[in-house]
């Protein structure tokens, strides 16, 4: 189960199927958009206790009361409330079909209007704006093997998004990884308004450690094996601080999903996350 608050939607004679998908979804979206799941609070507390930098201090401060506010009011935590990201992760005995995509389309339309939420989604040529954060290929969805049926939420804001890189590295330099990680960060300064959070997907294809880089936000924050942690601490070392005003803490965390992949290949991705690292999981009954 994923650290993520967890909402399980209870069946009822008269709500067809799609229905309570549409719901869990809104449901999800709802919690994510204004609260913070406990392991990203308690690395933000963290942070805040160990930051030495007084400027940094009072930003992680800002921070924290922005959350505590947010969840009182029942009001989104950012105004960039992002685009819609959907890992459905389905039983064997449940097939993927159209109608589960329309259900989660709905309930996106369904969590804009009840929030609200800011529309982001627009046409890539004519920046024409849907109005309800759906249209071609929004929600972006991926779908996954499992045991129950869960809808797990991901909003992405823009400014982390727009400053993710991807490589095709030299198979022979390994050490190139977290130099690519650190150097991204680099270039991105404080326009993802960190303490950021770095999903790193390594191997797979192009477009495959994209992927994994992103799915890679939805694990634990608060424990990170030895090659994540080295790389978080390579890139704090940097000092861009909160808000990019300078302090010990740039990341919160890094987190590492990777894949086999070509010989002659090493695909490595970075996906940015702001402190509002947002994500949370609904579990919904499958009909008999």
């Amino acid at each position: 189960m994923l650290l993520a608050s967890v909402y399980i939607m209870n069946k009822r004679a008269e709500t067809s199927f799609p229905e309570e998908i549409t719901r869990a979804t809104c449901r999800a979206i709802c919690e994510a958009e204004v609260r913070l799941p406990p392991d990203v609070m308690e690395l933000l507390h963290r942070a805040e206790r160990a930051e030495s930098d007084p400027v940094a201090c009072s930003e992680l401060k800002n921070i924290l009361e922005n959350v505590r506010i947010a969840g009182e009011l029942e009001v989104p935590i950012c105004q960039d409330t992002g685009v819609p990201v959907i890992y459905l992760t389905l039983p064997p005995t449940l097939p993927f079909t159209q109608d589960l995509i329309m259900a989660l389309r709905a309930g996106v339309r369904m969590a804009t209007a009840k929030v609200p939420l800011r529309p982001n989604v627009v046409d890539p040529l004519s920046r024409i704006n849907t109005g309800d954060n759906t249209g071609e290929g929004m929600p972006v969805v991926h779908v996954r093997p499992g045991d129950a049926l869960e809808i797990t939420v991901l909003p992405k804001g823009a400014g982390a998004e727009n400053v993710s890189r991807i490589a095709m590295l030299l198979p022979s330099r390994k050490e190139d990884i977290k130099r690519f990680v650190v150097e991204t960060v680099v270039l991105a300064g404080g326009r993802p308004c960190p303490p950021v959070v770095l999903g790193v997907g390594i191997g797979g294809t192009f477009d495959g450690a994209a992927a994994l880089a992103k799915e890679a936000l939805l694990l634990p924050l608060d424990t990170m094996d030895h090659y994540e942690q080295e790389v978080c601490d390579a890139v704090n070392e940097l000092g861009i601080g909160p808000m990019g005003l300078g302090g010990d803490t740039t990341a919160l965390a890094v987190k590492v999903k990777q894949a086999d992949c070509h010989t002659a290949s090493l695909p490595v991705a970075v996906n940015v996350q702001c402190w509002a690292c947002r994500r949370a999981c609904a579990g919904v009954g499958v009909p008999e």
